[in-house]
């Protein structure tokens, strides 16, 4: 089977692009606004719609096989590319993919998938954006699933010589700002891990740390007080943005004391600290890290430290779990271009035996987040995010319908 045609096509994105950098530096929230100006490249506000590419593949069939381009919210901070906007990259699509896509043959996704994702764009000689590749190679998936008359899943784990999970993975829910109503949806609806809670700012956070204290023992009593069932044990995870680090000036053992009180807090809950610091670049990020999993481990203080700031490719990948710079690593897919590096990152963290956290951004769109289920299922990471979307009810629908429909179709064909 080959590919006849490539077609492009704008799209929205489930949440927004935000100039993290402004938010940061106090700009004041105006409504679900920001006040201010922006501090970014091509940020024309500090709040802005997400957009994404639709990437559609036409076969010789006339089957249509697709996948999106999406980029994180919070773009061009920590490394990770610039702004994504549709009218601007669908050109460079054209231009650089469509020609070597169309009439290729369809045969091995991870041969193809490679080849896209070591592109460079010609005007800059630098590989192509993140979010094209993530894109153009979900499509390259689909396309090969349906020419093989296989799941998207049965590909990669014939490809990459894995076996296929045959049970639901912890889905991460993440609130956004909503942070105490969402967190009654996730408990009725039984979210496994919950609840991201976005403390991106110091306000949020106390300047001593206090008010996510006291969220967090107020999320336990919400959790005992609502639970269908006293099985119902979900894992508290919260992404903190490196903002304990803030408020703490990086002092190992002030954050090490501060993470072993709202491990007491939350007990006997499982707690995971996401960002816990930012270093502002990634050889001190991976050294303090992997000082503060020791310390953590060595006095036995029931908190995971999940890596997420300055971890954006499958090598950053790679270099944190060989070092074990946190117990678990968020695998950001958009970050990571190519769909097949974030399945080569799961498998990474894996063979070091660090937690893996597919995880991506809720800036994505509901065709990325089905691809990534897909992913999941052959690779069987420790959890998957609820995305896209700061609602918590769209996005943890569509990853665990789609894992459900996976999971069945997998037992039908057994």
């Amino acid at each position: 089977m080959k590919i006849k045609k490539l077609v492009c096509a704008s799209g929205r994105t489930g949440f927004y692009f935000d100039d993290q950098k402004a938010i940061k530096n106090g700009a004041k929230a105006d409504g679900f606004a920001y006040q201010g100006t922006p501090t970014l490249t091509e940020f024309t506000q500090i709040r802005q719609a997400g957009e994404a590419i639709s990437v559609m593949l036409i076969l010789e069939n006339d089957q249509i096989a697709h996948g999106d381009c999406a980029a994180v919210q919070y773009s061009g901070v920590g490394g990770r590319d610039p702004l994504f906007l549709a009218a601007k990259f669908i050109p460079l699509i054209n231009e650089v993919i469509k020609p070597r896509l169309e009439g290729r043959e369809l045969s091995n996704f991870r041969e193809l998938a490679l080849e896209i994702d070591t592109l460079v764009d010609p005007l800059t000689g630098k590989r192509l954006h993140t979010a094209i590749r993530y894109g153009v190679t979900q499509a390259i998936l689909d396309a090969v699933a349906q020419t093989k008359g296989m799941l998207m899943a049965e590909v990669i784990a014939t490809e990459y010589q894995t076996t296929l999970c045959r049970q639901m993975i912890p889905i991460f829910t993440q609130s956004g700002d909503e942070r105490y109503l969402n967190v009654d949806k996730m408990i009725i609806k039984g979210a496994e891990v919950l609840p991201h809670g976005l403390f991106n700012s110091v306000e949020k956070l106390g300047k001593q740390g206090e008010l996510l204290l006291e969220y967090l023992e107020w999320l336990k009593q919400r959790v005992l007080r609502l639970r269908a069932t006293p099985d119902y044990q979900p894992v508290f995870h919260v992404d903190v943005y490196g903002m304990i680090g803030l408020i703490f000036a990086n002092n190992l053992e002030r954050i090490v004391e501060y993470l072993a009180r709202l491990a007491e807090a939350v007990a006997p809950f499982r707690l995971r600290i996401e960002g816990p610091v930012d270093l502002g670049e990634q050889l001190a990020q991976v050294e303090y890290l992997a000082e503060l999993t020791a310390v953590l481990d060595a006095r036995k203080i029931s908190v995971e430290i999940v890596a997420d700031e300055w971890c954006n490719t499958l090598e950053d990948v790679e270099l944190f779990a060989v070092r074990r710079a946190g117990h678990m690593i968020q695998i950001k897919t958009p970050d990571l271009g190519g769909i097949n590096n974030s399945i080569q990152a799961v498998l990474a963290c894996q063979a070091q035996q660090v937690g893996a956290y597919l995880g991506g951004t809720c800036n994505e769109t509901d065709r990325s987040t089905q691809v990534c289920v897909h992913a999941a299922i052959a690779t069987s990471p420790d959890q998957i995010l609820a995305k896209p979307g700061m609602g918590m009810d769209e996005g943890y629908m569509i990853v665990y319908n789609e894992m459900q429909r996976v999971l069945a179709l997998l037992e039908a064909k057994r």
